[in-house]
């Protein structure tokens, strides 16, 4: 595995996050309440650190399985962890036809990773490989604690959004002096969520650039990965999840966006076009054979 500066990547998601958080609580109150947006990202943050395994976790209905339930499950994650030196994470099953899977923890020593029970069924071992290999290096490269805490103060600011919606629809109490401005208060509800949005989508693409190539990489097999995504692809189209906000919070952590091309635009995606991600391994598998 090699640095893709995430450490970097999160600093800049973070700083842009809390400059569109601390921009809401400028509007507000002329500014006197900015304190109060930064406690509240601050807030989250921590509320998502420590929590981003469970959430993904619920929103799915997965059960933990033991070694007897998912035997090549657990010889493959057994096999990747311990070549990689980390610790073997806990593993789930989600009880859905949808085809994908996500990992999720704060770190490696609280990671969880969960495979649907539609992809357990669609990939072969060979595949089912290549796809945790993928998994496991979103938990090394520590991709879950910047998606999820990345999700929750995005969730912060859209709601927040909501509420400016509606004071600048209705007004709010108080003097002339204390009352925001209307304009501002709606041109806030309307470009804060899309820029926390934006910040959030470029982050987790490339992310899954990251995880696919030090995926393939721990596992040696490039073309592996790349005949899953194939396969993920079709199968999604086939089985999508429905875009309910517990799963819409949790998409971005899954390896192959969940839900039907007209529910979502390439612009707005979570994840990068699957044809891309494909020539990419396929570039890397030729690079393997090269050297």
């Amino acid at each position: 595995m090699h640095n893709h500066f995430n450490g970097l990547k999160t600093a800049a998601l973070f700083g842009g996050i809390f400059a569109v958080l601390l921009a809401m609580g400028s509007v507000i109150g002329s500014g006197r309440y900015i304190w109060l947006f930064a406690l509240l990202g601050v807030g989250m943050t921590a509320y998502g650190y420590w929590n981003s395994d469970k959430l993904a976790i619920r929103a799915m209905h997965a059960y933990p399985v033991s070694e007897a339930q998912a035997p090549a499950m657990y010889r493959i994650v057994r096999e990747l962890s311990t070549a990689a030196g980390k610790p073997m994470p806990r593993l789930y099953v989600s009880p859905t036809s949808a085809p994908n899977a996500f990992a999720t923890g704060r770190n490696p020593e609280n990671a969880a990773v969960c495979c649907t029970e539609g992809i357990l069924g669609l990939l072969d071992e060979r595949e089912l490989r290549g796809v945790l290999g993928h998994e496991l290096m979103h938990v090394y490269n520590r991709d879950i604690l910047t998606g999820s805490v990345a999700a929750a103060i995005a969730g912060v600011i859209t709601s927040v959004a909501q509420m400016l919606m509606f004071t600048s629809m209705f007004g709010g109490g108080g003097n002339d002096e204390d009352r925001p401005n209307p304009f501002a208060l709606l041109a806030m509800a309307l470009l804060a969520p899309f820029a926390a949005m934006m910040i959030q989508m470029a982050i987790s693409r490339t992310r899954e650039y990251d995880a696919d190539e030090d995926g393939a990489k721990l596992t040696g097999d490039p073309l592996a990965l790349a005949s899953a995504l194939r396969k993920l692809e079709t199968g999604v189209a086939r089985a999508p999840l429905q875009p309910t906000p517990a799963i819409q919070n949790s998409s971005h952590m899954m390896i192959a966006n969940p839900f039907r091309p007209q529910d979502v635009s390439r612009f707005f995606s979570t994840h990068p076009p699957m044809a891309e991600r494909i020539a990419r391994l396929e570039q890397q598998a030729y690079g393997f054979r090269q050297s």
